[in-house]
């Protein structure tokens, strides 16, 4: 089923598609997709990634033996990462609720809404196992910081909009899977790196499932989308923002190697942008236009903070060195 756009749409822009609209039309294009990524996703089993034999009892009603940092076998930045990231995953009844409510429960958009979560599902399942199986962090300080972060609630920057939201999550998919790669990259234990990478597996099909909705969107409303992009990009977070301490650990995972300014631009928001040529798309009307020109002018402007970034980087990596010698 097309739906095209009526004659106030194209001759003032994309404003004439509501939410309900764009997603009636877009409902091809999800079974679709759908039909695909159940094609190219694997099952497969959490259990298996954990090291039971590394267990034992913690401290408390079992009397134990208490956490302590030296019983961890990842490194510090690992630690950093890996809690930031399961954290992130605990917020996941809240995400449902975002996208059940603005997708819907029906149809093939409820369809993906249930197999996206219960996938997602997963991933908490498998993190948290590892987590407390191999000691890698202080099981209580997790605990506390999950209460916190998920008693604080989470309100999606683009609830407003179905086009914001697509537009959203095919770039945040992306930059957790980058995250998840490059936190098992950085944690010293091949059994993490192992368990994140097939988490991480998950997280790009999941991206590729919401890039070619955009992709559809942009052929249905491509001022309206253009403009969608553009505010996602030019004001991305990520989901876990507001958890306890979130903005300390992103800078020991920026200096880490976890995720950049530099990391964000080439590794998240290029690619999108590149496979879905934004920047080179025509047709546009003067909402389009500007928006086109503005997320052009961002990224410029975004490549230019990364590269200080990276000198900086580079300039401390230096310091510490002579230092060393």
């Amino acid at each position: 089923m097309t739906i095209a756009p009526n004659r106030h749409a194209e001759e003032h822009g994309q404003a004439a598609w509501s939410d309900a609209r764009l997603l009636y039309a877009l409902e091809e294009v999800v079974e679709k997709e759908l039909n695909r990524h159940l094609k190219a996703a694997k099952d497969w089993m959490p259990h298996e990634y954990v090291p039971w034999s590394d267990g034992r009892d913690f401290d408390g009603v079992m009397g134990g033996v208490p956490w302590a940092p030296e019983q961890s076998k990842v490194s510090d930045i690992g630690r950093i990462a890996l809690v930031v990231n399961l954290l992130t995953e605990d917020n996941l009844p809240s995400y449902h609720h975002e996208i059940a409510t603005l997708f819907g429960r029906d149809g093939a958009w409820g369809t993906w809404v249930h197999r996206w979560t219960a996938e997602e599902g997963r991933h908490g399942i498998v993190m948290r196992d590892y987590l407390l199986t191999s000691r890698a962090v202080d099981p209580v300080e997790l605990e506390n910081f999950r209460m916190a972060h998920m008693s604080a609630g989470f309100e999606s920057d683009n609830a407003h909009s179905a086009l914001h939201s697509i537009a959203y999550v095919a770039f945040q998919e992306l930059a957790t899977r980058i995250s998840h790669r490059n936190t098992g990259h950085h944690s010293g234990d091949p059994v993490c790196d192992r368990m994140l990478s097939r988490i991480a597996t998950d997280e790009n099909l999941h991206m590729v499932f919401y890039r070619n909705l955009l992709a559809a969107a942009f052929e249905l409303a491509p001022d309206q989308t253009m403009c969608s992009v553009r505010d996602v990009v030019t004001g991305f977070r990520m989901p876990g923002h507001g958890m306890p301490g979130f903005e300390r650990a992103a800078a020991r995972m920026a200096i880490g190697g976890i995720y950049n300014l530099r990391i964000h631009h080439d590794d998240v928001l290029q690619p999108v942008l590149r496979y879905l040529k934004v920047l080179e798309i025509g047709g546009l009307g003067p909402a389009g236009l500007r928006a086109q020109e503005e997320l052009g002018l961002f990224m410029g402007g975004l490549d230019d903070q990364a590269r200080k970034f990276d000198e900086r980087l580079a300039a401390r990596d230096a310091r510490r060195a002579a230092r060393g010698r």
